[in-house]
């Protein structure tokens, strides 16, 4: 089983990951909604083949981790696997997850 954990909170889990570009996505509905909020400090991103990324605040007991999560709303063709699945980075530790690179564009 994967976690997301920050602040001590665990913020995500499952056992269902999918990994791309080496950054484990967990499904929207294994995330802890009430730790989130769309961020409005970080602009949204943009990968040639992957599309647009839109952030998340995470907050845990008063701290703030802007931008902290990940998502693609549409996500281009060759990045289905992560429709509907959030990735973490920016401190937030995975554990359980699987290694190595997962999915990338050739």
């Amino acid at each position: 089983m994967a976690q997301a954990i920050w602040n001590g909170e665990v913020i995500a889990e499952s056992d269902d990951i999918a990994l791309v570009e080496g950054n484990a996505y967990f499904p929207i509905k294994s995330v802890k909604l009430e730790y989130f909020e769309k961020s409005d400090e970080t602009p949204q991103t943009h990968c040639f083949w992957k599309g647009f990324a839109t952030y998340y605040n995470v907050m845990v007991d008063g701290k703030k981790n802007i931008g902290g999560a990940w998502y693609y709303d549409d996500p281009l063709e060759a990045a289905t696997v992560i429709k509907d699945r959030v990735a973490f980075w920016k401190g937030i530790q995975v554990i359980g997850a699987p290694k190595g690179k997962g999915l990338t564009h050739n």
